[in-house]
């Protein structure tokens, strides 16, 4: 299997782009504090339309479409994958439960073991 390095030239286009979204970005929250004395519907109407317009440009480039592929290729995949049923979910449940409970008494008696040989037999300290 051999992994091939993918290269992205990222155009002075898609730079001019993502710098505008960033500056949207920055602006909605800019316009959202310094028009509070507008109240909270024009604030809030401001900052949706400037956020919108910073994601609209943002999916617009090829960062954007690229994040738009790869969701794509997420759920494609994630269709593939065979889901348990719910008895073999509720067996390997209770799997893992009884392995915690054994790996429990297994740590417990080892350390009563080591406690005894340490303090009772080799110290000498009885309680």
């Amino acid at each position: 299997m051999s992994h091939q390095q993918v290269e992205t030239v990222v155009s002075g286009a898609d730079r001019t782009k993502l710098g505008a979204a960033g500056a949207l970005l920055l602006a909605s929250l800019v316009v959202y504090y310094l028009l509070a004395k507008q109240g909270p519907y024009v604030q809030w109407a401001a900052l949706l339309s400037l956020l919108a317009a910073a994601v609209v440009l943002f999916f617009s480039s090829e960062q954007g479409k690229a994040l738009v592929g790869y969701g794509q290729e997420s759920v494609r995949e994630l269709k593939k994958v065979v889901w348990p049923t719910r008895k073999e979910a509720t067996q390997m449940t209770l799997y893992v439960f009884a392995f915690v409970v054994v790996m429990s008494l297994f740590l417990w008696l080892t350390d009563k073991t080591l406690e005894w040989l340490l303090y009772d037999l080799i110290l000498g300290w009885k309680r």
